[in-house]
């Protein structure tokens, strides 16, 4: 068990006008390939629906541990420090890395943001962009935490 570290926004590189169930999410990460990718477990802890609505895919007990079964999925390497929260959208009409986030979804992931890092004061917010080749969440994390407030030393920056 590891003390948790990051928060790691990712979107669900979709379409941003699809929304999506949290079972077609658990099928992609549970079912065994080709269908999907054959995880036990699925890659984030929360979603952030079109309208605003978060999900809670995996429970937590909110304390400064990554519990086995807390361990979720979303970055290589850092899932036993991490927690992962995904918005529904990321993508453009044609499948390119856009922010697609809603107005609704903005709101609900600062709040989300926020509050996560009430109880997890030296946490990080991070984007998965971070840690892996990917335009995932599709937009810039560190000048949005900036925008909304969030404290220089909650921002992950990434070593040079």
């Amino acid at each position: 068990m590891k003390k948790l570290q990051l928060l790691i926004i990712h979107c669900t590189a979709t379409p941003g006008s699809r929304e999506i169930t949290s079972a077609q999410i658990r099928e992609m990460h549970l079912s065994p390939p080709p269908k999907g990718r054959g995880w036990k477990q699925v890659g984030y802890s929360h979603m952030v629906h079109l309208t605003g609505v978060v999900e809670e895919l995996v429970k937590h007990n909110e304390d400064e541990w990554v519990d086995p079964w807390e361990i979720t999925n979303g970055a290589t390497g850092l899932n036993d420090i991490a927690r992962h929260i995904v918005y529904v959208g990321g993508c453009n009409k044609a499948m390119s890395p856009e922010d697609t986030r809603t107005p609704e979804q903005k709101i609900a992931l600062e709040k989300f943001v926020k509050e996560f890092l009430a109880l997890h004061p030296t946490c990080k917010v991070a984007g998965h962009y971070h840690f892996a080749p990917k335009a995932c969440p599709s937009f810039d994390v560190e000048k949005w935490c900036k925008e909304i407030g969030i404290k220089e030393i909650n921002i992950y920056r990434k070593p040079k």
